[in-house]
């Protein structure tokens, strides 16, 4: 029995001591559950690497993991997730006992290592023995890319515009706003009395040919944060984590503001969302309708893409929401975390709505890959406007007003034809 096996066998029977508390509701009954998940907990990715160690002017530990791969701690994080949500779902009457039916679930990934990984143990957790396959292109797959071409010079300029907007007008002014933050990461990652050149060089706003938004400086100290984050995930030991820098969750989380400024300043703007993520909010949207309108994803209780925190940022845009859990600092994706779209039916008034949320593993529960349950849950932000309401279930929001808020920021010119492969 290989370690990964032997530690899942033994959170299996934990994960069994802990009953979920929540029962099925009289009220209302989940018809449909959409999910889009980032990967798991992985190494820096090889471009990562290479820039974190130019900008501190030093090497960054290395793990056994293949840079940018799944890890075997990442791989069991998401299994206890994936147990969580399906005992849950099984608790609400979503799911039945045992293997799936087909019409059950239907599992996608992004052609990378990670994403896929990720798909597999969440396959293995809530299917446990069944064999549930992960769906995903070798490359290019239009759900989770850039669509193909460059952008319009008009289209460039617009998503320069709302850059600036968002950094306050001033790339310069807000690299000096940021000096704080900048300041805590400088402490932690470089070497007294030595160049760091991440650190002393002014930032620059890029547009990409693609109509991408990239600044040259911020990207570097955001990948910094990350690798930090990661490392603290990986139950790296602490010497391995911010150079010996960061001892608790706590004092991880105050080194990882600069990702939020760099989610803020380049991903999360209209036009990049709308370009980067119209195709994927079409598909859930169309899976969210009942029956399977034309051009619609398979037609199953439980969808779930697993893709990346960039893909998530520009849903989040989309649907203009946003969450501050934990220790974690505003906006943010932790490995695993992820966007879920419920579809709910009043049983009285036959009337449908929407329940969308965030939700993640502490920084706590992934480094200690603790067990999830009713008195250890995950954390959840709910999706909330007027005319939602609050009930036993959660944050549920009118069925059609919902749809309709959501579509309205989908760019129909992007929308292509999407095949899935079936099981």
């Amino acid at each position: 029995m290989n370690v990964r096996s032997s530690l899942l066998l033994s959170l299996l029977a934990a994960c069994c001591l802990s009953p979920f508390a929540q029962a099925r509701g009289a009220q209302y009954t989940l018809e449909k559950v959409v999910e889009v998940s980032r990967h798991g907990v992985r190494p820096p990715t090889p471009g990562d690497r290479q820039l974190i160690e130019a900008g501190s002017q030093q090497p960054w530990p290395r793990w056994l993991t293949e840079d940018g791969n799944l890890t075997n701690h990442g791989y069991t994080a998401v299994w206890l997730k994936g147990r969580y949500e399906s005992q849950r779902y099984r608790q609400l009457g979503l799911l039945k006992a045992g293997c799936p039916s087909v019409g059950d679930v239907y599992l996608r990934a992004s052609p990378l290592q990670r994403t896929q990984a990720t798909a597999s143990a969440w396959s293995a957790a809530a299917f446990p023995g069944c064999g549930v396959p992960v769906h995903a292109q070798e490359k290019n797959d239009p759900l989770f890319s850039l669509p193909p071409g460059k952008a319009s010079e008009a289209e460039k300029a617009r998503s320069e515009q709302e850059a600036l907007a968002a950094l306050g007008g001033n790339l310069a002014q807000a690299q000096q706003r940021l000096q704080p933050q900048i300041s805590l990461l400088r402490q932690a990652v470089c070497l007294p009395n030595l160049p760091c050149p991440a650190f002393d060089r002014p930032w620059k706003l890029h547009v990409w040919s693609k109509g991408g938004v990239a600044i040259d400086g911020l990207d570097t100290l955001a990948a910094m944060a990350e690798s930090i984050r990661l490392a603290w995930s990986e139950n790296q030991p602490l010497s391995r984590v911010a150079f010996g820098h960061a001892s608790s969750a706590a004092q991880v989380g105050r080194l990882m503001p600069l990702l939020t400024a760099k989610y803020d300043y380049t991903n999360d703007l209209p036009s990049a969302a709308r370009r980067g993520g119209s195709r994927l909010l079409d598909q859930i949207v169309k899976a969210l309708q009942p029956g399977q309108p034309q051009g619609a994803p398979p037609d199953v209780r439980w969808l779930l893409y697993v893709a990346s925190d960039i893909n998530l940022s520009y849903l989040r845009t989309l649907l203009n929401f946003s969450w501050q859990q934990g220790d974690y600092p505003r906006g943010n994706f932790p490995p695993g975390g992820s966007l879920v779209f419920e579809r709910w039916r009043d049983n009285h008034s036959q009337q449908r709505y929407l329940r969308v949320y965030f939700q993640a593993q502490s920084l706590d529960q992934l480094r200690q890959l603790t067990p999830l349950s009713a008195t250890n849950p995950l954390l959840t932000t709910e999706w909330r406007f007027s005319g939602c309401k609050s009930t036993r279930v959660g944050t549920l929001c009118p069925y059609d007003i919902s749809l309709q808020r959501i579509e309205k920021n989908i760019d129909p010119s992007l929308i292509v034809a999407v095949s899935y492969p079936k099981s």
